[in-house]
């Protein structure tokens, strides 16, 4: 079975395609947060350069989050439309697992975070479990300095993952035993996303497009400027 995977959580938009053969193929864009205009061609730009029609698409994977609220939105929106319009099975699987999976075999605590804007996080911790790596924490908001605390309280020797790192890094590279991974690992990766689905298509582990919502963990920042403009009338 061949798989298209679908990444758009962050800045970066992806998507690849592959199977039992592994990744046949994968296309990354962060330039300009064009999230829309973007990933259709980036999908058909791969359709070509990898030999693969859309009809012998067998399932798709998309990365429902947390992250981005447009991006996350145009991303799931797209992988619907492709399940419909093809009577394909979904895959879902969330934005922080995808960061931690190409780190899986570290003895180490994963730390993937993602950047929210507004001056926070989205963040979980991974251990490597034998054939992978296992969530520790659920997916939670929270401000760079709360989080390098619970960082400064633990013992462990933690590998931080993600854009979210990089950009408030002053708040961790003070931090002894934590290492911040470098730009190659700041997104989730669509190769990984098709990793991870194609396991669970082969337990038949499938979605139905209607329950593949978009993880927010908070409501949309029109949503709150709104119900505040109302307050401050």
């Amino acid at each position: 079975m061949l798989i298209l995977g679908i990444t758009t959580s962050t800045a970066q938009v992806g998507c690849a395609i592959g199977g039992h053969e592994g990744i046949l193929g994968s296309v990354h864009s962060t330039r300009g947060r064009r999230h829309a205009e973007t990933l259709t061609p980036a999908i058909e730009f791969l359709c070509r350069q990898t030999r693969v029609e859309l009809g012998d698409i067998g399932a798709i994977a998309v990365d429902v989050g947390p992250g981005m609220f447009t991006g996350l939105r145009v991303g799931v929106a797209a992988a619907k439309a492709l399940s419909h319009a093809r009577r394909l099975p979904m895959v879902a699987v969330i934005s922080l697992d995808l960061l931690a999976f190409p780190v899986r075999h570290s003895n180490r605590l994963i730390v993937c975070a993602i950047d929210a804007g507004r001056g926070e996080l989205f963040h979980a911790s991974y251990r490597h479990v034998p054939g992978g790596v296992q969530r520790t924490s659920e997916p939670e908001v929270s401000t760079p300095a709360d989080l390098a605390s619970d960082l400064m309280a633990t013992n462990d020797e933690v590998l931080l993952v993600g854009d979210g790192s990089l950009r408030h890094r002053a708040k961790f590279d003070g931090i002894t035993r934590v290492e911040l991974a470098d730009q190659g690992m700041a997104h989730p990766h669509a190769g990984s996303l098709v990793q991870l689905a194609h396991a669970r298509a082969i337990r038949e582990d499938f979605v139905g497009p209607g329950a593949a919502a978009p993880l927010y963990l908070r409501r949309p920042d029109a949503e709150i400027n709104w119900q505040t403009r109302d307050t401050v009338r």
